[in-house]
């Protein structure tokens, strides 16, 4: 099973002020402890959402809305993805990352499991993604 665990983002994360060396130190070794226990799959931090963008979909149309978005509660500083045996484990290891806003403060991570193709019915579309998926794994090889 697959999960990404999203570390929710701070003023301090939106305002682009980098994690101090503390914080940098500890979410480095949680990293290393995911690494060897074979269950990390990818990790990154994500610039502010000032640096970013959405796609705003509405009666066939796109508009491009340039960040930030103050209005949005829930943004998203960065993440981990894992594979693991079950949604316990995954709720173990984010348990033990570290606060991502540091010791002492108000932090929040959040679990979601991907779906997997296994998940949907059969179809024409499924067996397309499957395909796709095989291509991709090749290419990383």
């Amino acid at each position: 099973m697959r999960f990404m665990i999203l570390v929710k983002a701070s003023k301090d994360s939106e305002a682009g002020k980098m994690p101090s060396e503390e914080l940098l130190s500890a979410m480095g070794k949680y990293n290393e402890e995911l690494m060897k226990a074979g269950v990390l799959l990818d990790l990154a931090g994500l610039q502010p959402s000032s640096k970013g963008a959405r796609i705003k979909f509405s009666g066939g149309q796109r508009r491009v809305l340039d960040g930030p978005f103050p209005e949005s509660k829930e943004l998203i500083a960065g993440y981990w993805i894992i594979q693991v045996k079950s949604r316990e484990e995954a709720i173990e290891w984010a348990k033990r990352a570290p606060n991502p806003q540091g010791e002492g403060k108000e932090g929040e991570i959040e679990i979601r499991q991907f779906f997997e193709l296994d998940d949907f019915g059969p179809s024409e579309a499924v067996d397309h993604a499957r395909e796709m998926g095989k291509k991709l794994s090749q290419k990383s090889e």
